[in-house]
Order: C-alpha cells, then structure tokens, then sequence
C-alpha cells in the first residue's frame, strides 16, 4: 500500500525542482527503523520458495530477509524527509552477508537505515543497510545501492563504447514467463509499476514489464543450493534489465575462493547481472562486485 504513496511522492519531488520551492541540498534522513519480535509465515516462506526456484526447507533463504526487511525500507523512502522519488531510482547492486543460517522457527529483530550518498557520474548514488538478528544475535545483513539520475547526467553518448567481454561457457537456459513479475510482486511486496504488466510499465517509461533484480539473484542462489557454504557473502551488480516475457543464459564457474556467476541475453549475450559467493571467514566477509 506505501507504492501509491511512493507515486505521490515523485509529485512532490518534481515540484521541489521547480525554481524557487525546492530549497537548498537535502541529505538522508538519519533514522532508523526497527521491527522486533517477527515471526516467519511458513505459507508464505513456501511461496516465496517457490516462485524462486528454491527447494522447501525450514531454514531461510539468504534473500529471504530482504523480504522481510523491505516494508522498512519502503517505510523510510517514502517518509517526507526522503530527498529522491521512488519512482525511478535503480538498483544497481547488493551484497549479502549470511552470518549463519536462519531457522524458519526463530524470532527476528530487523533494522534498515538510509546512509553513504555519494556522488555518481550518473546522479547520485546510496546505500539501504538492512541487519537481521535471529533468536538474539546478529546473523545476516545486506547493502542495497540505489542510483537515483539526475536531471543532467547520465549521458554517455560522447564516451567510446567498451569492448564487451566474451560471456562464460551457458549452463542453462531459463525461459522467464511474462507474469513472474507480479507472481515475485506477491511474495516481496515489490510492487513497482515496471514489474507488474504491460501498461503500467509503459506509463513508467519501459516498453513491457522487467524482472525483479532481486528475483534474478535469488533465482541464481537457488541455481546454485547446493555449493552455498553456511556462512557466505554473496554480492550482485544488475546490468541490463530483463525484459518479460525473455530468455537468459545462466553461467556459473569455480573461482578462488568461491564462485561466480552470471545471467546474459538469450540472443544478443548482453550482460543482465554478474556476480560472487565467497565463503565467510570471520566477523566479516566480502563479495566482490562485477
């Protein structure tokens, strides 16, 4: 329900560009919102289960406690002291750190704050850190990076085109149905206009529907179940988008220390979304990010 809200709010983020309302640089708001004491619907772990391609188990997911941390992050970027519309802003990347695995049985605790904005040659760039305790101790937690255009950049058409690298040997092809937008809408509560149909789509500027970025990556998690170590980092940068109905070629290799691997195009083998599970081996662990 924050999704009209959040159409609302690229209303008020238009007029504040207008000359003389918009006022001066604004910042992130420094807040952090907290939810306790949550407890796992296993209807609903098993649907999310299975609209991802993973097996039924009693333990979660690592993109699971995205779900469950994005109402939070929909709370804090729709709240009036959020500077960017959410309408618009892309996720470019994510990294998740699965500290041990989650029993579907335990108690969770989760926080999510706004923090880093940067500048970007693109617009401007920031971090959504979500953290989840499970039965009282710190056992997951993810960065979200969102890219938010400006007005005036983004241009890229004076910049040489670089030479696109040779894609890694296709494991598999996936033929991705035109409703997996709204069936991952009904599961994360991502209900964004440009996943859930044709139309709606188009009014938001895509000629047809895309898939969820975090969709992709927990599709590629589940490709891969049974190499996962318990604790690991797994980070993703999404590429182009992927439009529904599509075809993507998945690959997956060996790498040190982990493995990496990557979705393209079915037919012109450009690139959707790359990236690395590394396994964790102490208080911190990192994923390096394609």
């Amino acid at each position: 329900m924050l999704y009209p809200k959040a159409v609302a709010g690229s209303g008020r983020s238009l007029l504040r560009k207008l000359p003389g309302v918009g006022g001066g640089k604004r910042g992130l708001p420094d807040l952090e919102l907290a939810l306790n004491d949550v407890e796992i619907d296993r209807r609903h772990l098993i649907g999310y289960q299975h609209v991802c391609g993973f097996l039924l188990r009693d333990e979660l997911p690592a993109t699971y406690p995205h779900v469950v941390a994005f109402p939070l992050s929909m709370e804090l970027m729709t709240d009036s002291q959020f500077p960017f519309p959410v309408i618009g802003l892309v996720h470019v990347r994510n990294r998740i750190e699965q500290l041990r695995g989650i029993g579907a049985g335990e108690r969770l605790s989760v926080r999510v704050r706004a923090e880093d904005m940067r500048e970007h040659d693109k617009g401007t760039q920031f971090d959504f850190v979500a953290e989840v305790d499970a039965s009282g101790e710190l056992a997951w937690r993810s960065w979200s990076t969102y890219l938010h255009r400006d007005g005036d950049g983004g241009d890229s058409s004076g910049k040489p085109e670089r030479e696109r690298p040779t894609p890694p040997p296709v494991k598999a092809v996936w033929k991705l149905p035109g409703d997996i937008g709204r069936r991952y809408a009904s599961v994360s509560g991502d209900r964004n206009p440009i996943h859930m149909g044709g139309l709606r789509a188009r009014l938001f500027g895509m000629p047809r529907p895309i898939a969820h970025g975090m969709w992709l990556k927990a599709r590629c998690l589940a490709a891969l179940a049974g190499d996962l170590p318990d604790r690991f980092a797994v980070g993703v940068s999404f590429k182009l988008p992927v439009y529904l109905p599509g075809k993507v070629t998945s690959s997956s290799w060996h790498e040190d220390g982990g493995r990496g691997f990557a979705l393209h195009d079915g037919k012109n083998e450009k690139p959707h979304l790359s990236g690395t599970v590394r396994q964790c081996s102490g208080r911190r662990c990192a994923a390096r990010l394609r």
